[in-house]
């Protein structure tokens, strides 16, 4: 991967590096990691001679989106959130001054991270635990963000006894870092893998999952697997309810996992055992190949209901959402 230095800022080629190797992960946690870059740009940004803000800055940060999106592919709440601050940019009027309109910029990217995400999570937490009783068992899957700290609250702040089987898949094991969290708040946990759900399902009461983006054919995208566990639940007629703010909702529509995905590094598949790989010359088996997918989608016929900022809705309500959220804009 080539860096150009003299066109992208250092904060920016940090980030990629930060995206590429994985110590940023998680929908929420990149975003927010490019917005405070973002707002860094902004403030180091000066506008050449003869030139307008509202027409440079937009052209300025093209380089730099095309740089982190070589690193790693952006995600649907990244896109969303370039595409809202390209208008706020665009939309600025000429009589500003260079400060003035630099400061209203990085105070519109602040209230995008304060309303869109962290009142947005407040606002499903507060939702979500309400549907959390005394002797619940809750099945969650990988690390989410949103789901951790809505059952942090539900312990905490409402006092509900409930237990919680975390489901987790390799390669990246990102279940082991639920574990930690919810066990660190005196939560009473069970872990699992994948492949031994459904002998946990009998016992679980509902399912309760994050989401990479919903799309507009109320498909849920989220980390491998979760499709999976939708599919069993569904037939153990667990419900299944997934958490999700608005500004992750795309108009891009997908029936399956393979017209659109990121892939993962495919080694990461081979197993060591004894410090030998069973696979470790695939790469020159002509008939084998790898797939380490890192997404799947999951039909809306599968999830019963999902918790957004805006309240309770069905996975079909997604594009009366996008809809409103179009008028609004």
């Amino acid at each position: 991967m080539s860096i150009p230095s003299t066109v992208i800022h250092p904060a920016v080629v940090r980030l990629g590096l930060q995206y590429s190797q994985g110590i940023i992960n998680g929908s929420n946690a990149r975003c927010i990691a490019l917005l405070e870059v973002f707002k860094q740009l902004i403030r180091d940004y000066s506008t050449p001679p003869n030139e307008e803000l509202s027409r440079d800055l937009v052209a300025k940060l093209k380089p730099h989106i095309s740089f982190l999106n070589q690193c790693r592919p952006l995600s649907a709440s990244m896109g969303n959130a370039i595409k809202f601050l390209k208008k706020e940019i665009s939309c600025l009027p000429d009589t500003l001054r260079e400060e003035e309109a630099k400061d209203k910029l990085q105070d519109t990217i602040d209230k995008y991270l304060r309303e869109k995400i962290l009142l947005a999570a407040e606002a499903i937490s507060r939702s979500a635990f309400e549907k959390i009783n005394d002797n619940d068992v809750i099945l969650v899957y990988g690390c989410s963000s949103l789901v951790n700290r809505t059952l942090c609250d539900a312990h905490a702040k409402k006092g509900r006894a409930f237990r919680v089987v975390v489901v987790d898949s390799r390669p990246r094991l990102e279940g082991r870092e639920t574990l930690r969290r919810l066990v660190r708040k005196g939560i009473h946990c069970t872990y699992v893998m994948i492949n031994a759900i459904s002998y946990v399902l009998p016992e679980v009461s509902k399912v309760l999952l994050g989401a990479h983006a919903l799309l507009a054919n109320g498909s849920v995208m989220s980390r491998v697997g979760t499709s999976q566990i939708a599919l069993v639940s569904k037939a153990y007629n667990v419900p299944v309810l997934v958490c999700c703010e608005t500004y992750k909702f795309c108009e891009r529509v997908q029936t399956d996992s393979f017209v659109s995905n990121e892939l993962d590094d495919p080694d990461d598949l081979i197993v060591l055992r004894k410090g030998q790989a069973q696979l470790g010359d695939w790469a020159e088996n002509k008939s084998l190949r790898l797939l380490n997918l890192v997404y799947d989608v999951t039909p809306p016929d599968l999830v019963d209901l999902v918790i957004t900022d805006l309240g309770m809705i069905p996975c079909t309500s997604v594009p009366v959402v996008l809809r409103v959220k179009n008028v609004d804009q």
